[in-house]
């Protein structure tokens, strides 16, 4: 399925798990990712693109334990593919963000969020990443999460931390 969105294209799939609708989750990516997109201090490349796989707990635990050595579920991935390249010299395909059903689920019940904006704010997280953010330090980490708030405020979600 490939919804655009704005400048920003996004391919998405449905591997495993129990997520909303194909039409659900096509609105819930549009409205994240679009803004998320206008929202970012730069300019998307031309054709910028977006690829998202929805899935189950055990298969976001075996990237995890392939790609990043730990060998348990996580609530969502991003694998970015312009990694270290200078933004001017970017590919237009952004990367890639995996998102788990079930932890996403476990940690919206714990922090008492709905499913839907804690799936929102991952895939916020997710394409941040993509575009170059991290929060390897405090500093970094304070203007991811700065960005993240006021996407979700833009989006009417409260500050997730």
């Amino acid at each position: 399925m490939t919804k655009a969105a704005s400048v920003l294209t996004i391919d998405f799939s449905i591997q495993s798990g129990s997520w909303p609708t194909q039409a659900e989750l096509t609105g819930l990516l549009d409205k994240a990712l679009s803004t998320a997109s206008n929202l970012c201090p730069f300019d998307m490349p031309a054709g910028a693109e977006v690829s998202v796989v929805f899935c189950d707990d055990e298969n976001i635990q075996v990237l995890n334990k392939s790609f990043r050595d730990e060998d348990k579920p996580t609530n969502v991935l991003s694998f970015a593919s312009n990694d270290g390249v200078e933004m001017t010299s970017w590919s237009p395909l952004l990367g890639d963000i995996i998102l788990a059903q079930e932890t996403i689920e476990r940690e919206a019940e714990a922090q008492n969020k709905t499913f839907t904006d804690h799936i929102t704010h991952l895939l916020v997280h997710g394409f941040l990443h993509l575009v170059g953010y991290d929060h390897m330090n405090d500093e970094d980490a304070e203007n991811m999460e700065d960005l993240e708030r006021k996407v979700l405020a833009a989006l009417g979600i409260a500050d997730p931390y």
